[in-house]
């Protein structure tokens, strides 16, 4: 598994993970135990909603990202996660996507407080297996810088 350091990050490195594919069940389970809302556990709720079936919770599509992020290729040392910025869900996910997960390196610059780290920031788009973007947000990454000699 390639490992990149901070020294490495330039200007649209781009690195993906997935798929991962998004069962029904799962969706209610996530839901009964974190946004119970008619609309993601019921069928009969969720076709009268405005989407018209059942679709993953907010909550379930970060968790998904998230869950897609140690699988990165290439995969940046990430010492922490510090922020996201402007997250947007434009749209649902449903039962029996595939989703897949790209991240942009936007910018980075050196750490003021600490020579040993620097921060990355990253465009991150979460897409289903029809190109639709269900999650996007900028990321913003504590990274290691490589160990001297």
């Amino acid at each position: 598994m390639a490992q990149l350091y901070f020294e490495d990050a330039e200007i649209g490195t781009t690195c993906k993970a997935g798929p991962c594919l998004v069962s029904k069940e799962e969706i209610i389970q996530f839901a009964k135990q974190y946004d119970p809302v008619p609309r993601h556990i019921d069928e009969a709720a969720a076709a009268l909603s405005i989407f018209g079936g059942i679709t993953a919770s907010g909550a379930h599509t970060f968790a998904v990202f998230i869950s897609l992020t140690p699988k990165l290729q290439p995969r940046f040392h990430v010492l922490t996660a510090m922020g996201f910025d402007e997250l947007r869900l434009p749209n649902p996910i449903r039962p029996g996507d595939e989703l897949n997960l790209e991240t942009i390196v936007l910018e980075k610059r050196e750490s003021k407080s600490n020579s040993e780290r620097g921060i990355v920031r990253n465009q991150i788009r979460l897409r289903n297996q029809r190109d639709e973007i269900v999650l996007q947000c900028i990321s913003n990454i504590l990274v290691a810088r490589r160990p001297g000699p």
